[in-house]
Order: C-alpha cells, then sequence, then structure tokens
C-alpha cells in the first residue's frame, strides 16, 4: 500500500486560484531569475497589493507557495514596511498633513473631527467602506497648511468645520460611480 502525503498540486492550484494569472505570470518570471526568488519578495507583494488593494493572508500564503519562501518570512516583510496594508483599505485613502507646519496650524484638530466624523483612527477603515484615515508626515505643501489629502488631491487651508463638506463630497463621487 501506497501512501502519499504531498500534496503539492492542491496547494500549487489554491495558490494560483487565489492570485490570478498575471500574478502568477510575474512569480514564474522571477522564479527564473538566478537572484533566487525571494529576492523578488517586495516586487511581488506590490504587486499583489496593486491587484487586491491589500495583502490578505490568502495572498500571503499564496506568495510563500508560489514562490517557495518561507511564511514567516512573506509575513515578516509584508509587516515591516508601512507601504503593504494587512486589511483592506477604505474607496478613497484620506491622509491628513501631521507635519510640523500643518501641526502648528491646527492639524492635530482637523484629524479629530475626521475621526469623530468617520467613528474610525489612524490606519482604519471607515464601516462605509469609502475612508481609510492615514497619518502623514509631510505632503510637501506647507504654505497651505493645514492640508488633508485624499487620493490624489489637495485640500488646503482645511478647518475641522470644513470636514463634513470634504467627506461629502467623496461620498457623493462613489454615489454616483456606483460604489455606495
Amino acid at each position: 500500500m501506497s501512501i502519499s502525503t504531498d500534496n503539492w498540486e492542491q496547494v500549487e492550484a489554491a495558490a494560483k486560484a487565489s492570485l490570478g494569472d498575471e500574478i502568477v505570470q510575474f512569480i514564474a518570471q522571477c522564479r527564473q531569475e538566478d537572484a533566487g526568488a525571494d529576492s523578488h519578495l517586495v516586487a511581488v507583494l506590490h504587486r499583489v497589493q496593486g491587484h487586491f488593494g491589500y495583502l490578505g493572508e490568502e495572498h500571503l500564503d499564496a506568495v510563500a507557495q508560489l514562490l517557495q519562501v518561507p511564511a514567516a518570512k512573506v509575513a515578516g516583510v509584508a509587516s515591516f514596511y508601512h507601504y503593504f496594508r494587512l486589511k483592506p483599505r477604505g474607496r478613497f485613502l484620506l491622509s491628513v498633513c501631521m507635519g510640523t507646519a500643518c501641526y502648528v496650524k491646527g492639524a492635530e484638530r482637523v484629524a479629530q473631527r475626521v475621526m469623530d466624523e468617520l467613528g474610525i483612527t489612524w490606519g482604519e477603515t471607515s464601516k462605509d467602506g469609502l475612508f481609510t484615515l492615514d497619518p502623514s508626515r509631510c505632503l510637501g505643501t506647507c504654505g497651505l497648511a493645514p492640508v488633508v489629502m485624499v487620493e490624489d488631491e489637495v485640500h488646503g487651508n482645511v478647518t475641522p468645520d470644513q470636514v463634513p463638506a470634504i467627506l461629502e463630497q467623496y461620498r457623493h463621487r462613489a454615489r454616483e460611480q456606483g460604489h455606495a
């Protein structure tokens, strides 16, 4: 009687299914290079996050399997770099600049109003899935302090009282695009 504990075909198929053809092909290209698969780990994680918007446990496991890199290393890299998100982010990334100029001109009050309006804190996503709140060290627009950036749009000289209207602008946009 022959007993086999090797289920690589099943593991590989599940990993490929969770990442999709484009990412699987990218991983295959990375594995063919002489540098070693783990040297491509950050690039692969960037590609996965770009596609899915975050790095879920299923994604991390699939990357580990297909790159043949220990899962602990993949999780360690994903959690070490600030750029990587381990939870889904909202439709709109909202950043409040907390740099010196913005802070001095009231960014902390603006950020608190955003948190109060959305019911979240730094790094969290609103319950409606529209906004993820991130602090920013500096957005390079000090003359407009305090600054709120939503996706690539800069809102300058923001007061706490302006926050509800800014949020409503993006809620309206999401409704028009069928996202809420």
